[in-house]
């Protein structure tokens, strides 16, 4: 029992200064994808968008869910929740409240992401899950304005709790499951899945192009990613040289998301998984950052924000506190109750993860998985799992205007050809709509295709009164991904038609 408890220490332990920048760096994308989302209020959250509210009720919802954002089509109430969630995140950032704010800020984002999943991807799961830890995390006692305020500065930046041991396993099982979960002939023999991942034109970056005539490289690259996922967490779990291999984990994930956004387009994904892998920075990292960036500072546990922070005091008005003579239950005993539900939830997510591999291990009942639903503990780490994805192309919005004309709505209106655009990827706003558009294609969410052809229908209609289009044809040129860089000739596919006769 003493060496469990050593080994629990060991490598479990974390430093209070890089689960602060974590924090700060999470809030940072909260504000970052609120800003991003926000651009879309109409069209992905309101009854006039593709997913009106009695659509996603039928086709899209999940009896657990919960959603504030799923009581009202309107864009304007939308904007309100959008706006709160934005004070919150900053609240966050800062870190005033820290705790009330974490709580708020996932709530909202757990609220937001159930409101429209047709536009969510593995990122916001982890963003989701490591908000969700920092409930019982005290990642506001560095670099915080509540650190500030504190009756007693920090001393001691090492901190091991049952949180600490969820947060550094959950990090494991995104890498290890999804591993796992690549069991195609592609990933673990051919190596072949990074080539048919650039020869997706959708999520092409420019270093995807440059490296992808080389088949060698994108084999030696197939094979590192592979072993780096299915290997590398196991660093974390070694009791000795701690530091070094914490060091060496954290790097390698840095390099390997970086490696990711330069040569696919997904989004927010690389900036959450590179923030997971911030608090991962042992106290050696976190003193050299101080002694480098921080050096002037007299305090260095509370570094800059004890500079900004030491004479501000909010207003009255916007503090809450809550106040009793005698607490319920004592601090040991508040300690014990806690500790003892994060580790429940930490196994019921262990066995989520493992019950969604080929692992012969017993399955989670499905009559369990409604807590998962509930608090959206529920995870799936299939990135382009069990092999990638094959059906390439691009669309054509082909719209019939009242006076003869057939434009393209996706090129701003130009004469439609069928030719294939210097770049797809252009062709998506951000990346939520790429994601719309790849579950587009699915024949079971054929229920998304009437509703985003009319709303693009009166979108342009709208802001081009003088040129209406009466009928649009959502087009699908489909260029099935070939081996060999052999070059499928597209196929035209009507997804959806639908007609606007103007009065």
């Amino acid at each position: 029992m003493n060496y469990l408890a050593w080994y629990l220490r060991k490598v479990f332990t974390v430093d209070l200064r890089a689960i602060a920048v974590m924090r700060i760096w999470l809030a940072g994308i909260v504000l970052t994808d609120l800003a991003i989302r926000a651009t879309d209020l109409e069209a992905h959250y309101s009854n006039m968008g593709v997913l009106p509210l009695h659509v996603l009720h039928q086709h899209a919802w999940n009896p657990y869910y919960f959603s504030l954002h799923a009581l009202s089509g309107l864009w304007q109430f939308q904007a309100v929740l959008f706006a709160i969630a934005a004070v919150f995140a900053v609240c966050l950032l800062i870190g005033y409240k820290t705790r009330v704010a974490t709580i708020v800020t996932w709530l909202l984002l757990l609220s937001l992401q159930n409101r429209n999943v047709l536009i969510s991807q593995g990122g916001d799961d982890l963003l989701r899950m490591l908000l969700f830890w920092g409930i019982f995390l005290p990642w506001g006692r560095c670099y915080s304005y509540d650190a500030t305020k504190a009756a007693k500065p920090v001393l001691e930046t090492r901190y091991f709790s049952v949180a600490t041991i969820a947060y550094i396993l959950q990090i494991f099982l995104v890498y290890f499951c999804t591993a796992l979960l690549k069991n195609a002939p592609e990933w673990r023999t051919e190596g072949t899945a990074l080539y048919y991942a650039l020869s997706l034109d959708q999520i092409l970056m420019p270093v995807g192009k440059l490296i992808y005539p080389y088949p060698e490289l994108l084999r030696f690259l197939t094979f590192f990613t592979f072993y780096t996922e299915l290997l590398l967490p196991f660093l974390l779990l070694i009791p000795f040289r701690n530091t070094f291999f914490r060091l060496v984990v954290a790097g390698v994930l840095l390099c390997f998301h970086i490696g990711i956004s330069l040569t696919l387009f997904v989004g927010l994904f690389y900036l959450i998984n590179i923030a997971s892998a911030v608090g991962l920075l042992p106290p050696v990292a976190m003193d050299w950052a101080e002694k480098r960036f921080l050096a002037s500072i007299r305090r260095p546990l509370t570094g800059q924000f004890q500079h900004i922070f030491k004479r501000v005091k909010f207003p009255a008005s916007m503090q809450v506190q809550f106040r009793l003579h005698r607490p319920f239950l004592q601090q040991p005993v508040q300690r014990q109750i806690r500790e003892g539900v994060v580790a429940f939830l930490l196994l019921y997510c262990i066995w989520w993860n493992l019950s969604g591999t080929t692992l012969k291990l017993p399955k989670l009942p499905d009559e369990s998985r409604w807590f998962g639903y509930l608090f959206r503990t529920d995870q799936h780490w299939g990135m382009f799992s069990p092999a990638v994805f094959k059906d390439d192309g691009w669309y054509v919005l082909e719209g019939s205007t009242t006076t003869g004309r057939s434009i393209d709505l996706n090129q701003q209106g130009k004469e439609v050809d069928y030719l294939k655009p210097a770049s797809v990827m252009a062709l998506f706003k951000n990346d939520r709509w790429r994601k719309y558009s790849e579950n587009y294609l699915y024949i079971h969410n054929g229920f998304m295709r009437p509703y985003y052809c009319n709303y693009l229908v009166r979108r342009w209609n709208e802001a081009n009164p003088e040129s209406p289009v009466k009928e649009l044809q959502v087009i699908y040129m489909k260029e099935f991904s070939l081996p060999d860089y052999q070059v499928a000739t597209p196929t035209k596919e009507v997804l959806c038609t639908c007609a606007n006769l103007p009065e």
